[in-house]
């Protein structure tokens, strides 16, 4: 019998932090799932790791091996590769509480329909904290836009998605020499489709390490800037208000400056918005700029004395 649920984990070369995800698997106080694990070119160990771990049983794994392609990359394998009613992602260096799979299976038989994109639940952290802010209460639904622009949510959330509609949406582009595109792309297009049912239950819990993409948005700005242009453009074409769609433009101006596009104007979804953030926009591709080259200088300085 199939599962409900696949809980998918993209990794590149994090075997040394996978173990815990793992272990919080076997904990689960539900079976209802399937552990799809997304290797992205790692050279680290991984497979055999993974390869121990299904031959114990212990937990059902499916393995999938790629060439690197980026976070978004390994996203777009798990979105084709699953074939469950649910799939939620976990990444390699966050684990599950141990009534987190049954806490969202029997919400969703409960309350799910073909009318939600899925669920939106907590994260927090390791000492049981919420990460940001809780959802907001008496909210049934809400589209992930909304929920941080209307009600005012801070922090991420735990997302959990109806895999026809992760399906449904098209795939995040992948551009040569680029490893990375927002991961909110597919879902503000999702939100398009329908809103996500709020569950203010924690259902991941989160660690922020030095190598994870989180703490490294600035790096993967600099360089992924066609990615980050790219999702731009969709960000502004929904912007739910002039001022999120400015600040969105912005931002595309900035990285197309950063990709060398010269045709960002005539290519702009909102180019009247595009004109009057021309300034601000170079003035942040300036400010970036010269970020990198004081990193670059520091990790120089490091290295000599190292």
């Amino acid at each position: 019998m199939r599962p409900t649920l696949t809980v998918f984990t993209p990794t590149y070369n994090r075997g040394y932090i996978l173990p815990a995800c793992y272990e919080s698997l076997k904990r689960q106080t539900s079976k209802d799932f399937l552990w799809l694990i997304v290797d992205d070119g790692s050279t680290d160990g991984t497979e055999e790791l993974v390869r121990g771990w299904i031959a114990e049983g212990a937990v059902p794994i499916r393995y999938h091996y790629q060439a690197n392609q980026g976070m978004h990359g390994a996203h777009n394998t798990a979105y084709e590769l699953v074939d469950t009613e649910l799939n939620v992602c976990i990444d390699s260096d966050d684990y599950l509480p141990e009534k987190a799979v049954e806490t969202i299976v029997s919400f969703w038989r409960e309350h799910g329909s073909d009318r939600a994109a899925g669920i939106a639940g907590l994260d927090i952290a390791p000492d049981g904290s919420v990460i940001g802010t809780p959802l907001p209460e008496g909210v049934a639904a809400s589209t992930l836009t909304d929920l941080y622009g209307v009600h005012k949510v801070r922090g991420d959330k735990k997302l959990v998605y109806r895999s026809e509609l992760t399906r449904r949406t098209p795939p995040y582009p992948l551009f040569e020499g680029e490893k990375y595109c927002p991961l909110s792309y597919k879902y503000v297009l999702i939100d398009q489709l329908h809103p996500l049912l709020l569950l203010n239950e924690p259902l991941c819990v989160v660690e922020y390490l030095e190598d994870g993409s989180s703490l490294n948005i600035i790096k993967q700005y600099r360089r992924n800037p066609r990615g980050f242009a790219f999702f731009r453009k969709t960000a502004m074409t929904y912007a739910p208000t002039w001022k999120e769609r400015m600040r969105e433009t912005v931002h595309y101006v900035s990285s197309s400056l950063m990709s060398g596009n010269r045709r960002f104007l005539r290519e702009s979804p909102c180019p009247g918005y595009t004109v009057l953030a021309l300034p601000a926009g170079l003035l942040l591709y300036l400010y970036l700029n010269a970020t990198n080259r004081s990193t670059t200088l520091r990790t120089g300085k490091s290295a000599a004395k190292g």
